[in-house]
């Protein structure tokens, strides 16, 4: 699928990653929606533990397993929904049409 300038590449709708413990259930992520148009750059801030990693590994589908989830919502990438991915279809989506500078990007660039 071709994009043109401005056309919509990435889309969130109401993500919501949970993590299970013993005792409860934390909502790391609790329905977030954005979208990411072609040209754009998308910088994800906030206050410490406000969900900011999490998200961004719930976008690339390396959420930590058993414990945590994506329970709801969609992510669309080009049109194709990344969470009804499998890993083997992640590997090919990670690093070539999505990724993650960290928080030292000196280290990842």
């Amino acid at each position: 699928m071709a994009n043109g300038i401005g056309d919509v590449i990435l889309e969130v709708n109401d993500l919501r990653t949970y993590i299970y413990t013993r005792t409860s259930v934390v909502k790391a992520v609790d329905g977030i929606s954005f979208d990411l148009r072609k040209g754009e750059t998308l910088g994800i801030v906030g206050e410490s533990g406000c969900g900011k990693t999490m998200t961004a590994l719930s976008l690339l589908q390396l959420v930590p397993k058993p414990a945590g989830r994506i329970v709801a919502g969609e992510i669309l990438l080009n049109g194709e929904d990344l969470v009804q991915k499998s890993e083997d279809e992640m590997r090919h989506v990670r690093g070539q049409q999505i990724s993650m500078i960290l928080q030292d990007p000196q280290t990842s660039l």
